[in-house]
């Protein structure tokens, strides 16, 4: 069966339309192959072409598919189909970034690691990076205005060492000079007292050094003996030592021990008294009667008699 020319022509011309109608989709970011796989985010304002690009990670994913504002929300509604074989967390950011220093922007997924899988239809969050000639621009700008600045106070401090330097006056110029050298020449002055302070005292301040070099190698070496001794082994004693001092004192204070019922038992305290007393009566009686005590003295016993008390 021939085909009629007619037939082919019609052929041809349904076939140009419809690689036109998928070309102008194509251009405009809509992939009539992937239509069902469509997210959405919002922006607070449009900075994208239906043609723009969906990345992840600088590889191009999908487009963008159709851009609309929000009258209610005011807010710009993107929605970009991207390839079905990528699956990412809803939790996921969409960025907006630009491309290149020509103005270009894309939008790039930021992939989160948390969260479920993102399904088609879903509405994802959104940031906007800042670009990098909108970046220089404000740079430029605020160093522009401190360029400014500089110039003006570069332009003042000419102006001043201007009427400084053409000043005529005594309080100009020439009064300065003067000031300068007198101050210079006191300093010279000075200088050489010092000098010579220093040479007629050279070996007064030699000996000075000596003795301080003398004073400090002594010192160092204390330190040396200091660290050597074992001041920590000493310490530790003298706690000890301490310590059972304390324990010893405690004991004491308790009434413990013979030291202890001495100084706390008051019986030991009243035969110590009473004893006391009889030797000191003992002795008195020996003083006034020592008859009764030596033989030789007498050969008749005297009996002992109580003195009375006025």
């Amino acid at each position: 069966m021939k085909i009629s020319k007619e037939v082919k022509t019609g052929i041809l011309v349904i076939l140009g339309v419809i690689l036109f109608i998928f070309g102008f989709n194509y251009l405009k970011g809509q992939n009539l192959f992937d239509s069902n796989n469509v997210y959405y985010t919002e922006f607070d304002y449009n900075a994208l072409t239906q043609s723009s690009l969906v990345t992840v990670k600088g590889n191009a994913v999908g487009k963008i598919k159709d851009i609309t504002y929000d009258y209610k929300t005011g807010k710009t509604r993107v929605s970009f189909f991207i390839n079905e074989e990528l699956k990412f967390s809803k939790n996921s950011v969409v960025r907006l970034y630009e491309t290149s220093l020509m103005g270009g922007n894309a939008i790039a997924i930021i992939l989160a690691e948390d969260g479920d899988i993102a399904k088609p239809g879903a509405v994802l969050k959104s940031e906007v990076e800042t670009g990098l000639v909108s970046s220089l621009s404000k740079n430029f700008s605020g160093i522009s205005n401190e360029l400014n600045s500089t110039l003006r106070a570069t332009d003042t401090l000419f102006t001043s060492l201007n009427t400084f330097v053409n000043d005529q006056s005594e309080a100009g110029l020439k009064s300065t000079i003067k000031e300068l050298n007198e101050t210079l020449r006191s300093f010279k002055t000075t200088s050489n007292k010092v000098n010579s302070v220093l040479t007629k005292n050279d070996k007064n301040i030699a000996g000075i050094l000596e003795k301080f070099k003398a004073t400090s190698d002594g010192l160092a070496a204390l330190t040396a003996e200091l660290k050597n001794a074992n001041v920590g082994a000493t310490v530790q004693n003298l706690n000890k030592t301490l310590s059972n001092l304390n324990g010893i004192l405690a004991t004491i204070d308790k009434g413990e021990g013979s030291i202890g019922k001495l100084l706390k038992d008051e019986t030991l305290y009243n035969n110590l008294e009473g004893a006391t007393k009889e030797m000191e009566a003992l002795l008195k009686d020996i003083k006034l009667h020592p008859k009764r005590y030596f033989r030789i003295l007498s050969k008749k016993e005297i009996p002992y008699k109580e003195e009375e008390t006025k």
